[in-house]
């Protein structure tokens, strides 16, 4: 397991006009959770949180766009039926899906059709949302979901991963070898424009070839975090001493954990708390989970596509 401690500087700008990126979050849907599944010793109280979407415009190239995440899809009956279960009476992780991405996209002015990339963190159901909106998009997923797909419903009728999750002829799938780069307490990252201003971070703790981003939002140093599911909640990034910790055991002492690693997972937290820590981020760097519902509340509308979230001073 590799430390968390070793740290590389965030890259300065490397002059006035550093290329970086214009973000917006997208409405894709909700899930309810029980807290006592996101933290050790919580209540099995349920949050409803969003499964948030970003779409990420370059300031230098207009046409060079991407969206991270895709959210819920509304069709849930197009789903496994391990995941369809979510939308059923009863479910552990009850869904709704008010409004989808693509849905989102065209309400704040931007066609699915013509967006050039699509970063998937993972191959959760909250996260796939619809792919067939996005008909030019590249596709991108950490490599060793490959197998995840391979494996996937319906040829394997007892998986809850959706083998046409993202169109496998319009695919890339990022290997060992592209994540060449460390940056901040990272030590695997893959700069995706070759210009520094987005680069897709190496987190597998959560999911097999779970990905995140970091993005420069301005030309001057501020960066935001694009941190999916390296955590359902908040405290664990930024209680300072990391006693909040990764729920392993539910109230009733049921062992259950929504990370495929706990072990893995804390030292992805340790490394984005680090990246928080302003030695390494020169207090200018945000981070939002995908899950973060207090953030959701706090920036509706003007964080939202057509809007946009404003770079930290």
């Amino acid at each position: 397991m590799t430390s968390p401690s070793r740290s590389h500087p965030l890259p300065k700008p490397s002059g006035p006009n550093q290329p970086y990126m214009h973000i917006s979050a997208l409405q894709a849907g909700f899930v309810a959770i029980p807290n006592d599944v996101v933290i050790q010793g919580s209540t099995p109280t349920y949050q409803n949180c969003p499964s948030l979407a970003f779409y990420l415009r370059h300031s230098h190239r207009p046409n060079r766009d991407m969206i991270f995440d895709l959210g819920l899809r509304k069709n849930w009956e197009s789903y496994p039926p391990e995941a369809q279960r979510n939308f059923q009476p009863g479910a552990m992780f009850p869904c709704t899906v008010p409004q989808d991405v693509a849905e989102s996209c065209r309400e704040g002015g931007v066609d699915p059709g013509e967006v050039e990339c699509v970063v998937i963190s993972h191959l959760h159901f909250d996260h796939i949302g619809d792919c067939s909106p996005f008909t030019k998009a590249t596709f991108i997923l950490g490599g060793e979901a490959k197998a995840s797909l391979d494996d996937g419903y319906p040829e394997n009728p007892h998986s809850a991963i959706l083998a046409a999750s993202t169109p496998r002829d319009r695919t890339r799938f990022l290997n060992k070898e592209d994540f060449n780069t460390a940056i901040g307490p990272f030590p695997r990252a893959h700069d995706l424009f070759q210009d520094g201003s987005v680069y897709v971070i190496d987190t597998p703790g959560h999911s097999t070839g779970h990905l995140t981003l970091l993005a420069r939002t301005s030309p001057t140093g501020a960066w935001l975090f694009l941190g999916a599911d390296v955590a359902h909640d908040t405290r664990l990034l930024t209680d300072p001493q990391s006693q909040t910790r990764i729920a392993t055991t539910r109230e009733n002492g049921e062992s259950f954990c929504v990370h495929r690693d706990a072990v893995e997972a804390e030292v992805d937290l340790g490394r984005v708390r680090r990246l928080l820590l302003e030695e390494d981020g020169d207090g200018r760097v945000e981070a939002i989970i995908a899950h973060d519902w207090k953030w959701c509340e706090e920036n509706l509308g003007r964080a939202f596509l057509p809007g946009r979230i404003v770079p930290r001073d």
